[in-house]
């Protein structure tokens, strides 16, 4: 059984053990690659895709919801 390195900007480096799985990982941006023409420690020469693009604040909480009924204002 043949190892097929790929290789994808965010994820890592992974082996498909089968072509349709490689090919299958192909289409989802991974990248084959050959670990021989490598130095040790060094990932395949690709582009890193961006991370986030827009940096939109995460977890807005709106304001708290009140229980119960609202309070009755004292009369004078």
């Amino acid at each position: 059984m043949a190892e097929i390195h790929l290789y994808h900007p965010k994820h890592g480096v992974k082996i498909a053990t089968m072509e349709l799985e490689a090919q299958y990982d192909e289409t989802n941006g991974w990248i084959r690659f050959d670990p021989e023409d490598m130095t040790e420690d060094e990932p395949p020469n690709v582009e890193p895709e961006p991370l986030i693009a827009d940096e939109e604040p995460a977890n807005l909480l709106g304001e708290p919801r009140r229980r119960g009924r609202p309070r009755l204002a004292k009369s004078e």
